[in-house]
Protein backbone atom coordinates (compact mmCIF):
# COMPACT_ATOMS: atom_id res chain seq x y z
CA UNK A 1 0.00 0.00 0.00
CA UNK A 2 1.26 3.46 -0.88
CA UNK A 3 2.50 5.42 2.11
CA UNK A 4 3.48 9.02 2.69
CA UNK A 5 7.10 8.22 1.84
CA UNK A 6 8.48 10.95 -0.43
CA UNK A 7 10.94 10.31 -3.24
CA UNK A 8 13.87 12.57 -4.09
CA UNK A 9 16.60 12.64 -6.72
CA UNK A 10 20.18 12.61 -5.42
CA UNK A 11 22.31 11.56 -8.40
CA UNK A 12 22.44 12.05 -12.18
CA UNK A 13 24.44 10.34 -14.93
CA UNK A 14 24.44 10.83 -18.69
CA UNK A 15 25.99 9.59 -21.91
CA UNK A 16 24.62 11.62 -24.82
CA UNK A 17 25.29 13.20 -28.20
CA UNK A 18 25.84 16.53 -26.42
CA UNK A 19 28.24 15.22 -23.78
CA UNK A 20 29.21 12.27 -21.63
CA UNK A 21 28.99 13.98 -18.26
CA UNK A 22 26.39 16.21 -16.64
CA UNK A 23 28.33 19.48 -16.80
CA UNK A 24 29.30 19.15 -20.47
CA UNK A 25 25.86 18.01 -21.61
CA UNK A 26 24.05 20.76 -19.70
CA UNK A 27 26.44 23.44 -20.94
CA UNK A 28 25.81 22.40 -24.54
CA UNK A 29 22.04 22.14 -24.06
CA UNK A 30 21.68 25.59 -22.50
CA UNK A 31 23.93 27.04 -25.23
CA UNK A 32 21.72 25.52 -27.93
CA UNK A 33 24.45 23.31 -29.40
CA UNK A 34 23.30 20.38 -31.52
CA UNK A 35 24.84 16.92 -31.18
CA UNK A 36 23.54 15.68 -34.54
CA UNK A 37 26.07 14.73 -37.23
CA UNK A 38 26.53 12.64 -40.34
CA UNK A 39 26.24 8.91 -39.60
CA UNK A 40 29.58 7.39 -38.58
CA UNK A 41 28.56 4.00 -37.18
CA UNK A 42 28.28 2.38 -40.62
CA UNK A 43 28.01 3.30 -44.29
CA UNK A 44 24.49 4.65 -44.61
CA UNK A 45 24.65 5.57 -48.28
CA UNK A 46 21.69 3.34 -49.18
CA UNK A 47 19.43 4.87 -46.51
CA UNK A 48 17.18 7.87 -46.92
CA UNK A 49 18.34 9.19 -43.53
CA UNK A 50 22.11 9.39 -43.01
CA UNK A 51 22.34 11.46 -39.85
CA UNK A 52 22.24 10.54 -36.17
CA UNK A 53 22.98 11.62 -32.62
CA UNK A 54 26.08 9.56 -31.88
CA UNK A 55 28.37 9.20 -28.88
CA UNK A 56 31.90 10.60 -29.18
CA UNK A 57 35.02 10.21 -27.04
CA UNK A 58 33.65 7.25 -25.13
CA UNK A 59 35.68 4.21 -24.05
CA UNK A 60 33.61 1.52 -22.36
CA UNK A 61 36.75 -0.07 -20.93
CA UNK A 62 37.26 2.97 -18.72
CA UNK A 63 33.94 2.25 -17.02
CA UNK A 64 33.61 -1.53 -16.92
CA UNK A 65 37.04 -2.86 -17.92
CA UNK A 66 38.21 -4.20 -21.29
CA UNK A 67 37.03 -7.78 -20.70
CA UNK A 68 33.41 -6.85 -19.97
CA UNK A 69 33.48 -4.19 -22.67
CA UNK A 70 34.17 -6.92 -25.23
CA UNK A 71 31.35 -9.10 -23.91
CA UNK A 72 28.45 -6.69 -24.04
CA UNK A 73 26.52 -4.56 -26.53
CA UNK A 74 27.08 -0.78 -26.66
CA UNK A 75 23.66 -0.10 -25.13
CA UNK A 76 24.96 -1.90 -22.03
CA UNK A 77 28.15 0.16 -22.05
CA UNK A 78 26.19 3.41 -22.10
CA UNK A 79 23.75 2.28 -19.43
CA UNK A 80 26.40 1.12 -17.00
CA UNK A 81 28.55 4.22 -17.52
CA UNK A 82 25.64 6.59 -16.88
CA UNK A 83 24.53 4.58 -13.84
CA UNK A 84 28.03 4.57 -12.35
CA UNK A 85 28.18 8.32 -12.87
CA UNK A 86 24.85 8.77 -11.10
CA UNK A 87 25.93 6.62 -8.15
CA UNK A 88 29.17 8.55 -7.79
CA UNK A 89 27.27 11.84 -8.11
CA UNK A 90 24.93 10.72 -5.30
CA UNK A 91 27.89 9.84 -3.08
CA UNK A 92 26.32 6.58 -1.96
CA UNK A 93 28.40 3.88 -0.26
CA UNK A 94 26.28 0.75 -0.56
CA UNK A 95 28.38 -1.10 2.00
CA UNK A 96 26.93 1.21 4.64
CA UNK A 97 23.32 0.23 3.89
CA UNK A 98 21.08 -2.83 3.79
CA UNK A 99 21.62 -4.33 0.31
CA UNK A 100 18.08 -5.70 0.22
CA UNK A 101 16.72 -2.13 0.32
CA UNK A 102 18.46 -0.93 -2.88
CA UNK A 103 17.61 -1.89 -6.44
CA UNK A 104 17.61 -0.85 -10.06
CA UNK A 105 15.10 -0.55 -12.90
CA UNK A 106 16.65 0.28 -16.27
CA UNK A 107 15.06 -0.15 -19.68
CA UNK A 108 15.73 0.22 -23.38
CA UNK A 109 13.62 0.34 -26.48
CA UNK A 110 15.44 -2.16 -28.69
CA UNK A 111 18.28 -3.58 -26.57
CA UNK A 112 21.36 -5.25 -28.06
CA UNK A 113 20.46 -4.94 -31.70
CA UNK A 114 24.05 -4.43 -32.87
CA UNK A 115 25.11 -7.70 -31.26
CA UNK A 116 22.09 -9.45 -32.80
CA UNK A 117 23.08 -8.18 -36.25
CA UNK A 118 26.75 -9.09 -35.81
CA UNK A 119 25.95 -12.56 -34.47
CA UNK A 120 23.60 -13.37 -37.32
CA UNK A 121 26.22 -12.21 -39.80
CA UNK A 122 28.80 -14.45 -38.12
CA UNK A 123 26.36 -17.38 -38.24
CA UNK A 124 25.74 -16.91 -41.97
CA UNK A 125 29.48 -16.84 -42.62
CA UNK A 126 30.64 -19.55 -40.27
CA UNK A 127 27.70 -21.55 -39.00
CA UNK A 128 26.51 -22.32 -35.50
CA UNK A 129 29.99 -22.59 -34.05
CA UNK A 130 30.40 -18.85 -34.58
CA UNK A 131 27.58 -18.01 -32.16
CA UNK A 132 29.04 -16.79 -28.87
CA UNK A 133 27.82 -18.29 -25.57
CA UNK A 134 27.50 -14.65 -24.46
CA UNK A 135 25.02 -13.86 -27.25
CA UNK A 136 21.87 -14.00 -25.14
CA UNK A 137 23.26 -12.27 -22.02
CA UNK A 138 24.81 -9.58 -24.21
CA UNK A 139 21.54 -8.65 -25.88
CA UNK A 140 18.78 -8.93 -23.27
CA UNK A 141 17.65 -5.58 -21.91
CA UNK A 142 17.58 -6.58 -18.24
CA UNK A 143 21.29 -7.38 -18.37
CA UNK A 144 21.93 -3.73 -17.50
CA UNK A 145 20.16 -3.72 -14.11
CA UNK A 146 21.51 -7.23 -13.57
CA UNK A 147 25.13 -6.23 -14.06
CA UNK A 148 24.63 -3.11 -11.97
CA UNK A 149 23.13 -5.16 -9.13
CA UNK A 150 26.07 -7.58 -9.27
CA UNK A 151 28.63 -4.78 -9.32
CA UNK A 152 27.25 -3.09 -6.20
CA UNK A 153 25.62 -6.04 -4.43
CA UNK A 154 22.11 -4.61 -4.75
CA UNK A 155 19.58 -7.22 -3.65
CA UNK A 156 16.36 -5.24 -4.03
CA UNK A 157 14.15 -5.04 -7.17
CA UNK A 158 16.07 -5.56 -10.42
CA UNK A 159 14.34 -5.68 -13.80
CA UNK A 160 13.51 -3.72 -16.95
CA UNK A 161 10.31 -2.13 -18.17
CA UNK A 162 10.36 -2.06 -21.96
CA UNK A 163 7.88 0.35 -23.52
CA UNK A 164 9.55 1.78 -26.62
CA UNK A 165 10.32 5.48 -26.25
CA UNK A 166 8.58 5.68 -22.88
CA UNK A 167 10.87 3.07 -21.30
CA UNK A 168 12.99 5.41 -19.19
CA UNK A 169 10.00 7.33 -17.81
CA UNK A 170 8.25 4.11 -16.86
CA UNK A 171 11.35 2.72 -15.16
CA UNK A 172 11.90 5.97 -13.25
CA UNK A 173 8.25 6.33 -12.29
CA UNK A 174 7.84 2.73 -11.16
CA UNK A 175 11.08 2.97 -9.17
CA UNK A 176 9.63 5.96 -7.35
CA UNK A 177 6.49 3.95 -6.59
CA UNK A 178 8.56 1.08 -5.19
CA UNK A 179 10.17 3.54 -2.80
CA UNK A 180 6.82 5.12 -1.94
CA UNK A 181 5.32 1.70 -1.30
CA UNK A 182 8.21 0.71 0.96
CA UNK A 183 9.77 -1.92 -1.29
CA UNK A 184 13.10 -0.08 -1.38
CA UNK A 185 14.87 2.96 0.03
CA UNK A 186 17.08 3.62 -3.00
CA UNK A 187 16.72 2.87 -6.71
CA UNK A 188 18.89 3.53 -9.76
CA UNK A 189 16.58 4.08 -12.70
CA UNK A 190 16.56 5.25 -16.31
CA UNK A 191 17.14 4.06 -19.84
CA UNK A 192 19.88 3.35 -22.36
CA UNK A 193 20.02 2.80 -26.11
CA UNK A 194 22.27 2.03 -29.07
CA UNK A 195 20.07 1.97 -32.16
CA UNK A 196 22.14 3.45 -34.98
CA UNK A 197 22.52 0.08 -36.70
CA UNK A 198 21.50 -0.85 -40.25
CA UNK A 199 18.32 -2.76 -39.39
CA UNK A 200 17.12 -0.26 -36.78
CA UNK A 201 17.74 2.76 -38.97
CA UNK A 202 16.38 0.90 -41.96
CA UNK A 203 13.19 0.06 -40.10
CA UNK A 204 12.54 3.61 -38.98
CA UNK A 205 13.47 4.93 -42.42
CA UNK A 206 11.09 2.52 -44.12
CA UNK A 207 8.35 3.80 -41.85
CA UNK A 208 9.27 7.32 -43.02
CA UNK A 209 9.78 8.36 -39.40
CA UNK A 210 13.30 9.82 -39.80
CA UNK A 211 14.42 13.21 -41.00
CA UNK A 212 16.13 13.20 -44.37
CA UNK A 213 17.77 16.61 -43.94
CA UNK A 214 21.14 14.97 -44.53
CA UNK A 215 22.87 18.09 -45.85
CA UNK A 216 22.28 20.06 -42.66
CA UNK A 217 22.40 17.62 -39.72
CA UNK A 218 22.34 20.19 -36.93
CA UNK A 219 19.11 21.67 -38.33
CA UNK A 220 17.38 18.34 -38.93
CA UNK A 221 15.62 18.00 -35.57
CA UNK A 222 13.15 20.88 -35.50
CA UNK A 223 10.17 20.23 -33.23
CA UNK A 224 7.02 22.27 -33.95
CA UNK A 225 8.63 23.86 -36.99
CA UNK A 226 6.60 24.04 -40.19
CA UNK A 227 9.41 22.29 -42.09
CA UNK A 228 9.99 19.35 -39.73
CA UNK A 229 10.22 16.04 -41.56
CA UNK A 230 10.85 13.41 -38.89
CA UNK A 231 13.04 12.61 -35.91
CA UNK A 232 16.78 11.96 -35.71
CA UNK A 233 17.79 8.60 -34.26
CA UNK A 234 20.26 8.87 -31.37
CA UNK A 235 22.19 6.84 -28.80
CA UNK A 236 23.01 7.27 -25.13
CA UNK A 237 21.76 6.83 -21.58
CA UNK A 238 20.24 8.84 -18.74
CA UNK A 239 20.16 7.61 -15.13
CA UNK A 240 18.80 8.91 -11.84
CA UNK A 241 19.44 7.87 -8.25
CA UNK A 242 16.14 8.01 -6.35
CA UNK A 243 15.90 7.80 -2.57
CA UNK A 244 13.29 7.99 0.14
CA UNK A 245 13.51 11.49 1.57
CA UNK A 246 14.39 10.62 5.17
CA UNK A 247 16.86 7.95 4.03
CA UNK A 248 18.60 10.57 1.88
CA UNK A 249 18.61 13.11 4.69
CA UNK A 250 19.99 10.61 7.18
CA UNK A 251 23.04 9.94 5.04
CA UNK A 252 23.58 13.63 4.28
CA UNK A 253 22.79 13.43 0.57
CA UNK A 254 22.47 16.51 -1.62
CA UNK A 255 18.86 16.58 -2.79
CA UNK A 256 18.39 17.84 -6.35
CA UNK A 257 14.60 17.61 -6.66
CA UNK A 258 11.55 15.73 -5.49
CA UNK A 259 9.94 13.26 -7.88
CA UNK A 260 6.44 14.04 -6.71
CA UNK A 261 4.23 12.60 -9.46
CA UNK A 262 4.09 9.90 -12.12
CA UNK A 263 1.35 9.49 -14.71
CA UNK A 264 0.66 6.88 -17.38
CA UNK A 265 -1.93 6.26 -20.07
CA UNK A 266 -2.55 4.45 -23.33
CA UNK A 267 -3.80 6.03 -26.52
CA UNK A 268 -5.57 2.78 -27.49
CA UNK A 269 -5.59 4.20 -31.00
CA UNK A 270 -2.74 3.19 -33.34
CA UNK A 271 0.67 1.51 -33.04
CA UNK A 272 2.63 4.57 -34.21
CA UNK A 273 0.26 7.52 -34.57
CA UNK A 274 -1.22 9.46 -31.64
CA UNK A 275 -4.90 10.37 -31.76
CA UNK A 276 -5.91 13.81 -32.94
CA UNK A 277 -6.30 16.14 -30.01
CA UNK A 278 -3.66 14.40 -27.90
CA UNK A 279 -6.08 12.75 -25.48
CA UNK A 280 -3.60 10.08 -24.36
CA UNK A 281 -0.90 12.66 -23.68
CA UNK A 282 -3.35 14.82 -21.77
CA UNK A 283 -4.45 11.93 -19.55
CA UNK A 284 -0.84 11.02 -18.79
CA UNK A 285 -0.09 14.57 -17.68
CA UNK A 286 -3.32 14.79 -15.67
CA UNK A 287 -2.46 11.55 -13.90
CA UNK A 288 0.98 12.90 -12.95
CA UNK A 289 -0.64 16.06 -11.57
CA UNK A 290 -3.13 14.02 -9.57
CA UNK A 291 -0.41 11.72 -8.23
CA UNK A 292 1.54 14.75 -7.00
CA UNK A 293 -1.51 16.58 -5.69
CA UNK A 294 -0.53 19.55 -7.85
CA UNK A 295 -2.92 21.92 -9.58
CA UNK A 296 -2.30 22.44 -13.29
CA UNK A 297 -1.82 26.18 -12.76
CA UNK A 298 1.20 25.48 -10.52
CA UNK A 299 3.30 23.95 -13.31
CA UNK A 300 5.99 26.21 -14.75
CA UNK A 301 7.83 24.15 -17.37
CA UNK A 302 7.25 21.15 -19.62
CA UNK A 303 10.14 19.26 -21.17
CA UNK A 304 8.13 17.91 -24.08
CA UNK A 305 8.47 14.64 -25.94
CA UNK A 306 8.77 16.89 -29.01
CA UNK A 307 10.30 14.47 -31.51
CA UNK A 308 10.00 16.63 -34.66
CA UNK A 309 7.34 14.51 -36.32
CA UNK A 310 4.32 16.13 -37.87
CA UNK A 311 1.60 14.18 -36.06
CA UNK A 312 3.43 13.75 -32.76
CA UNK A 313 4.29 17.40 -32.21
CA UNK A 314 0.76 18.49 -33.00
CA UNK A 315 -0.82 15.88 -30.73
CA UNK A 316 1.43 16.81 -27.81
CA UNK A 317 0.67 20.50 -28.23
CA UNK A 318 -3.05 19.73 -28.33
CA UNK A 319 -2.67 17.44 -25.34
CA UNK A 320 -1.00 20.19 -23.33
CA UNK A 321 -3.89 22.52 -24.13
CA UNK A 322 -6.38 19.83 -23.20
CA UNK A 323 -4.65 19.14 -19.89
CA UNK A 324 -3.83 22.70 -18.81
CA UNK A 325 -6.66 24.68 -20.35
CA UNK A 326 -6.05 28.43 -20.21
CA UNK A 327 -2.81 27.88 -18.27
CA UNK A 328 -1.25 26.27 -21.37
CA UNK A 329 -0.60 29.79 -22.68
CA UNK A 330 1.47 30.53 -19.56
CA UNK A 331 3.59 27.40 -19.69
CA UNK A 332 7.16 27.49 -20.92
CA UNK A 333 7.90 24.42 -23.02
CA UNK A 334 10.96 23.11 -24.83
CA UNK A 335 12.17 20.06 -26.67
CA UNK A 336 15.78 19.20 -25.94
CA UNK A 337 15.48 16.59 -28.70
CA UNK A 338 16.09 19.51 -31.04
CA UNK A 339 19.71 19.16 -29.89
CA UNK A 340 20.08 15.52 -28.82
CA UNK A 341 17.83 13.85 -31.35
CA UNK A 342 15.62 10.99 -30.14
CA UNK A 343 17.31 8.48 -27.84
CA UNK A 344 14.31 6.12 -27.91
CA UNK A 345 14.29 4.17 -24.63
CA UNK A 346 16.92 6.47 -23.12
CA UNK A 347 15.14 9.71 -24.02
CA UNK A 348 13.11 10.00 -20.84
CA UNK A 349 16.15 9.56 -18.63
CA UNK A 350 18.14 12.24 -20.42
CA UNK A 351 15.18 14.63 -20.46
CA UNK A 352 14.40 14.04 -16.78
CA UNK A 353 17.96 15.14 -16.08
CA UNK A 354 17.52 18.30 -18.12
CA UNK A 355 14.24 19.05 -16.34
CA UNK A 356 15.92 18.75 -12.93
CA UNK A 357 18.85 20.92 -13.99
CA UNK A 358 16.46 23.51 -15.38
CA UNK A 359 14.88 23.79 -11.93
CA UNK A 360 18.25 23.83 -10.20
CA UNK A 361 19.71 26.60 -12.35
CA UNK A 362 16.49 28.54 -13.10
CA UNK A 363 17.05 28.29 -16.82
CA UNK A 364 14.79 26.88 -19.53
CA UNK A 365 16.71 25.08 -22.29
CA UNK A 366 15.81 26.21 -25.80
CA UNK A 367 14.15 24.52 -28.72
CA UNK A 368 16.59 25.17 -31.53
CA UNK A 369 15.70 25.22 -35.24
CA UNK A 370 12.22 26.58 -34.56
CA UNK A 371 12.46 29.06 -37.42
CA UNK A 372 8.93 28.88 -38.80
CA UNK A 373 6.46 27.68 -36.15
CA UNK A 374 3.69 25.44 -37.40
CA UNK A 375 0.47 27.50 -37.17
CA UNK A 376 -1.20 24.59 -35.37
CA UNK A 377 1.52 24.57 -32.70
CA UNK A 378 1.12 27.93 -31.03
CA UNK A 379 2.44 27.59 -27.49
CA UNK A 380 5.64 29.02 -25.96
CA UNK A 381 8.33 26.55 -27.02
CA UNK A 382 11.37 28.70 -26.01
CA UNK A 383 12.70 29.14 -29.55
CA UNK A 384 16.43 29.42 -30.26
CA UNK A 385 17.85 30.61 -26.94
CA UNK A 386 17.62 29.56 -23.30
CA UNK A 387 15.58 31.67 -20.92
CA UNK A 388 16.22 32.61 -17.30
CA UNK A 389 13.17 31.71 -15.26
CA UNK A 390 12.31 30.45 -11.80
CA UNK A 391 10.99 26.90 -12.09
CA UNK A 392 9.36 25.26 -9.11
CA UNK A 393 7.48 22.45 -10.86
CA UNK A 394 8.41 20.75 -14.14
CA UNK A 395 6.87 17.96 -16.18
CA UNK A 396 8.82 15.62 -18.45
CA UNK A 397 6.85 13.74 -21.14
CA UNK A 398 7.69 10.56 -23.04
CA UNK A 399 5.39 8.81 -25.49
CA UNK A 400 6.08 5.57 -27.36
CA UNK A 401 5.04 3.24 -30.16
CA UNK A 402 2.06 1.15 -29.18
CA UNK A 403 0.40 4.29 -27.82
CA UNK A 404 2.09 4.19 -24.41
CA UNK A 405 2.57 7.43 -22.45
CA UNK A 406 4.47 8.42 -19.32
CA UNK A 407 4.88 11.72 -17.48
CA UNK A 408 7.20 12.56 -14.58
CA UNK A 409 6.57 15.54 -12.30
CA UNK A 410 9.52 17.09 -10.49
CA UNK A 411 9.35 19.86 -7.94
CA UNK A 412 11.72 21.77 -5.74
CA UNK A 413 11.85 20.23 -2.31
CA UNK A 414 9.85 22.12 0.27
Amino acid sequence: MRSERRVVVTGLGIISPVGNDINTAWKNITAGHSGISVLKEFDGAQFASRIAGQISDFDAAEWIGPKDARKYDPFTHYGLAAAIQAIEHAGIDFEQHDPTRSGTLIGAGVGGIQTIENTYDAYLKGGARRISPMFVPATIINIVPGLLSIRYGLQGPSFSIVSACTSANHNIGESARMIAYGDADLMIAGGCEFATTPTAMGGFASAKALSTNNDNPTAASRPWDRDRDGFVLSNGAGMLVLEELEFARARGATILAELAGFGMSSDAHHITQPPEGGDGAARSMRNALADAGVDAAQVDYVNAHGTSTSLGDQAESDGIKRCFGAHAANLVISSTKSMTGHLLGAAGGVEAIFSILAMRDSIVPPTINLDHPDPGCDLDYTPHTARDMQINIALSNSFGFGGTNGTLLFKKLS
